[in-house]
C-alpha cells in the first residue's frame, strides 16, 4: 500500500539526527580517556594489531575528534533532512539508517572482542538500536522500505565506514593545516 510521504512523522527522520546526537555524545565524552587509559593494555592483548592502527588512534587530540563528529554531523543532518523531504523514501535517509544500526552493532562486536565498556556501547543498546528498529519499522508500515536485500546491508555498513574514515580524514587535514 502506498501512502502519501508525510505518512512518515519527523520523528523517524528527524529523529535519525537526535539519536545520532545522543550517541555521539558518548562518545566525545568517553573516547579521551577511554583511550588513555584502555590503549596499553590491549596493545598488549592484541599484538597482531598493526603499530599504526595504535598510533592513529592515540594521536587524535580533541579539536580533530570534534571536527570529525562535526563532519559526521553534517552528512547525517542531510540523510535526516532527505529522509523528512521524501517521506522517508529517500535511498540516503534509508542507507543512512541502516548504517547507523550496523555500525551500533559494530559497537556491541568492539566492546565483546575487549571484554568490556568501548565508547557507544552504552547508548547502542538503549537508543541506536531501539531507534532503528522503530524507524525501520514506521518506515515499512508506511511502505516507505522495500524489502531488505544483502546489497542494502553492504551499503549501510559501507555508509557507515566511509562516513567515519572521511570525516577523521578530513579532521586530520584541517588539523595539520594549521
Amino acid at each position: 500500500m502506498n501512502r502519501e510521504p508525510r505518512d512518515v512523522s519527523g520523528a523517524v527522520t528527524w529523529g535519525l539526527l537526535a539519536a545520532w546526537a545522543v550517541h555521539d555524545l558518548e562518545e566525545v565524552v568517553t573516547i579521551p580517556r577511554w583511550v588513555r587509559t584502555h590503549v596499553p593494555e590491549l596493545r598488549e592483548r592484541f599484538p597482531e594489531v598493526p603499530e599504526r592502527v595504535w598510533r592513529g588512534l592515540t594521536s587524535v587530540d580533541r579539536r580533530e575528534f570534534g571536527t570529525a563528529v562535526a563532519a559526521v554531523a553534517v552528512v547525517v543532518a542531510a540523510a535526516a533532512a532527505d529522509g523528512w523531504r521524501t517521506g522517508g523514501r529517500s535511498a540516503a535517509y534509508r542507507t543512512a539508517l541502516d548504517g547507523f544500526g550496523l555500525h551500533g552493532l559494530v559497537h556491541l562486536a568492539q566492546a565483546a572482542a575487549v571484554r568490556g565498556y568501548t565508547p557507544g556501547s552504552v547508548t547502542t543498546p538503549l537508543v541506536v538500536l531501539p531507534f532503528t528498529l522503530w524507524a525501520r519499522g514506521r518506515l515499512r508500515r508506511a511502505g516507505a522500505l522495500p524489502p531488505t536485500r544483502a546489497r542494502d546491508v553492504a551499503r549501510g555498513l559501507a555508509f557507515a565506514a566511509t562516513t567515519a574514515f572521511g570525516a577523521h580524514a578530513l579532521a586530520r587535514r584541517v588539523r595539520h593545516a594549521r
